[in-house]
């Protein structure tokens, strides 16, 4: 099966560029989680919508409320597709950091990722 790299480029041969079963799977997290809710016309409740909180007070709370709305938000979009079993959602200063271990359903492999954002990207 052939699933579409994100973001969206073009690879060597000037073709529309590909990716493996477990990288279209880490991106799909990806876009979940770097998508403000509303931000797609036909699912107006996909995303996690943690890019608008880089600028909010940091606190524990804001870290642990996050994490529950993440967890929450891949089960339902992505749950048919992993399991999560690991989330840590840290924010310090203007930079916010999900370090994410996931179990994919289809294959069994464990994979852990990291994903960052801050002010200045």
């Amino acid at each position: 099966m052939f699933n579409i790299d994100f973001p969206f480029h073009f690879d060597h041969r000037g073709r529309t560029a590909t990716t493996d079963d477990d990288d279209h799977v880490r991106d799909m997290i990806e876009q979940f989680l770097f998508t403000n809710v509303g931000e797609r016309i036909n699912r107006p409740d996909f995303g996690s919508g943690i890019l608008q909180l880089i600028f909010a007070p940091n606190s524990p709370e804001l870290a642990a409320t996050l994490q529950f709305t993440i967890q929450a938000g891949l089960q339902q979009w992505l749950g048919d597709l992993i399991e999560i079993q690991n989330l840590e959602v840290t924010s310090a200063d203007a930079a916010l950091r999900v370090d994410l271990s996931y179990r994919v359903r289809r294959t069994g492999q464990i994979t852990a990722a990291t994903f960052t954002r801050s002010t200045a990207a």
